[in-house]
């Protein structure tokens, strides 16, 4: 079994652990490609690309002159995103038998990096999966990656005794998975909070959903949950399996 996250727009490289190990990312050429792409652009294009304030356009123009796609120096991934999902991961509370673990079962999906192992290093960066930033390859980010992120999600998941991929990411994020190349099936797990009006219908509270994803991942890792009918158990912050408004490609989890 593989979990996919989506990443943070806020970042946390404070520090880490100096016993943790760390690994090197995998689409080297790729991220080399983006960097470069995104290093050339002005002050002005960014804000209007990436739809931020001038600070943060001049924040990231910044950043992508300092990024190195050659560089050991960063922070592992799980550790420097810090945003509600994250939250609700608190990777910074796990053991380094749980990150270990997780490196086997976790996947982040970046529009910069395409796809990070929990311990992967990075460098400070912001670039959304739906940015329309033009490659030699197409219009956006999605036409970059292709099917390169399905077929490293294939591969990660061989030799799994249960390859289900759990989707646990955002839709941008998802969008970027190429459904043609994917071999493996999937499983999105959806949370849902109760209306109080009498009518029993429930509905998805973006704070409390994203926060529930990174939760419903540090489950799996905690209890070193390998095949995906494990996760049904979920009841972190009083959510509950719903068996009756789910369907076999989606878990409905309600509280």
């Amino acid at each position: 079994m593989l979990i996919v996250l989506s990443p943070a727009k806020r970042l946390d490289f404070a520090g880490t652990p100096a016993d943790l190990p760390a690994t090197r990312h995998r689409f080297e050429d790729d991220v080399s490609t983006l960097s470069v792409t995104a290093r050339r652009q002005t002050q002005a294009e960014l804000r209007r690309l990436m739809g931020i304030s001038d600070d943060l356009a001049k924040l990231n123009q910044q950043r992508f002159k300092a990024f190195d796609p050659a560089s050991d120096e960063g922070l592992q991934a799980v550790l420097a995103f810090a945003g509600d999902v994250y939250q609700g991961l608190d990777a910074r509370s796990m053991s380094r038998a749980d990150l270990t673990w997780a490196q086997d079962r976790l996947r982040i999906l970046s529009g910069l990096y395409g796809l990070l192992r929990p311990l992967d290093r990075i460098q400070p960066y912001r670039l959304e999966m739906g940015t329309r930033l033009k490659t030699r390859r197409g219009a956006g980010l999605y036409d970059f990656w292709g099917d390169r992120i399905s077929k490293a999600l294939n591969a990660d998941a061989d030799g799994h005794d249960d390859p289900t991929l759990i989707n646990l990411a955002s839709q941008e994020y998802f969008g970027a998975v190429d459904a043609r190349a994917l071999r493996i099936p999937v499983v999105t797990c959806h949370f849902r909070e109760g209306v109080r009006d009498g009518g029993g219908e429930t509905r998805i509270v973006s704070f409390f959903a994203k926060k529930a994803r990174g939760a419903m991942a540090r489950f799996a890792v905690e209890g070193r949950i390998d095949r995906a009918a494990g996760l049904k158990d979920f009841a972190t912050d009083g959510y509950a399996f719903d068996k009756a408004a789910s369907t076999d490609s989606d878990w409905i989890f309600t509280r």
